[in-house]
């Protein structure tokens, strides 16, 4: 099974987009054009070995000196690959099962920062107000820049119930932000729903674990049971991917034909390619994805697939640009490498590495504040007004608590279905 990832992550973080796959074969191996060893850059390291052996401060252990390098070959090819030892290997497995121990946020490398990628919904983290896009700074008071990922993972992590102070720079800010979060298992539920109006559904995905395709699918017929839906918002916001087979049974669950994502690479096991069964959960159902720059990797596969397919419309802001996959290679019981092994493609033969997908129609995260009326008398104002026969009503106003307050890109998704409901009215009545 193969997985999509953008970092190399431990229990502390969200995590882990990525998979386990079986160990390539000799013969795929064997597919590769391979060149001689370079027999001096060989000598070279073999000198360079033994000249740390001899002449470093510390005495230094073989085997510890040999992971090193192999932790830095792996680390030197992209952002993505890694070496995972016995911990790291399974806090990997661990991800994919959906709980875990931490803070609740995945995290990047950006010019010796660790950058925030994304926090996972309702998580210590989230409710302590991480963002995506946060620069962390400083971990308590020890500072992160050129540390490694896996050793600002490992002081990240810690037993539940302890704090940890992050020092953050956020951009519009000048200073740096401190912000204390206490430590917690993670649980990350995979799918949320719920009716936002009648006959219009919201679908959340955080994370794509093995059974969101399923849970996604039950919530749709959840939603339905009433009354049909007039449309659907998916939220892909934030989501920073997970497991590729997900992602497409994500898409499957609105196309009932053609690719949904392929992936291109060296060996014969990485080309894939991934194509819509007829059966549908929601057909017709008008659609719309929301998605921003915390959305990577399966993420874009969907929104990029449902784009290409003309089945969504794609609103917010550009997407995170991850269009690699990487392949878990274990190394004996304990270890394993993390190797970029391919690109994927959406239908339309879009990489989405370092470009993301663009909405159809961008809307910034935003906060709508109403103006005041403008004192104007109008006909209700003037007395002995004829009443209106069917009776008098104030006039409507949006609420300040309400979810054009709390969240603006939602709100204009839901306007866009309401909207596409009247044209679709208007053009059955031309007809």
């Amino acid at each position: 099974m193969k997985f999509f990832s953008r970092t190399p992550l431990t229990t502390a973080l969200l995590g882990c987009v990525l998979g386990l796959s079986t160990p390539i074969q000799a013969q795929e191996e064997a597919a590769v054009e391979t060149k001689p060893l370079p027999l001096a850059e060989l000598r070279m390291f073999a000198d360079v070995f033994d000249r740390i052996k001899q002449a470093y401060v510390e005495p230094v252990d073989d085997r510890e000196l040999l992971e090193d390098a192999i932790r830095g070959m792996l680390t030197g090819l992209d952002p993505h690959s890694a070496y995972l030892e016995p911990e790291a290997f399974e806090s990997l497995q661990i991800h994919t099962s959906g709980e875990f121990g931490g803070l609740g946020i995945e995290v990047g490398l950006e010019d010796g920062f660790i950058k925030v990628i994304a926090p996972i919904d309702d998580t210590p983290a989230q409710r302590a107000g991480v963002k995506a896009g946060d620069l962390i700074m400083r971990l308590d008071d020890t500072p992160v820049q050129g540390m490694d990922l896996s050793e600002a993972i490992d002081l990240m992590r810690g037993e539940v119930g302890t704090p940890i102070r992050l020092t953050i720079m956020r951009e519009g800010r000048d200073q740096p932000l401190e912000l204390e979060i206490v430590r917690d298992v993670i649980k990350v539920r995979s799918v949320r729903h719920e009716l936002l109006e009648p006959g219009y559904g919201y679908l959340r995905v955080s994370q794509f674990q093995s059974h969101t395709g399923e849970d996604l699918v039950e919530a749709i017929a959840e939603m339905q049971q009433d009354e049909a839906l007039k449309g659907l918002v998916l939220d892909l916001r934030n989501n920073p991917g997970g497991v590729l087979q997900a992602a497409v049974a994500v898409s499957d669950a609105f196309l009932d034909e053609g690719t949904i994502v392929y992936t291109e690479g060296r060996l014969p096991n990485s080309e894939l390619r991934f194509n819509a069964s007829a059966d549908t959960a929601a057909p017709d159902t008008p659609l719309v994805v929301l998605i921003n720059g915390g959305s990577a990797s399966a993420s874009e596969i969907v929104a990029g697939a449902l784009q290409d397919h003309q089945r969504a419309l794609v609103m917010g802001t550009d997407s995170f640009g991850k269009g690699s996959v990487q392949t878990v290679l274990p190394l004996g019981q304990e270890r394993a490498i993390k190797l970029t092994t391919a690109r994927y493609f959406t239908p339309g033969g879009r990489s989405i590495q370092a470009q993301g997908i663009k909405p159809d129609l961008h809307v910034d995260e935003a906060k709508l504040t109403l103006l005041a009326e403008d004192g104007r008398i109008k006909e209700r104002d003037l007395a002995g007004h004829l009443e209106n026969a069917a009776g008098e009503a104030a006039p409507e106003a949006l609420p300040s608590d309400g979810l054009s307050a709390r969240d603006f890109q939602l709100f204009e998704a839901l306007n866009l279905l309401k909207a596409m409901q009247i044209l679709q009215r208007t053009s059955a009545v031309s007809e």
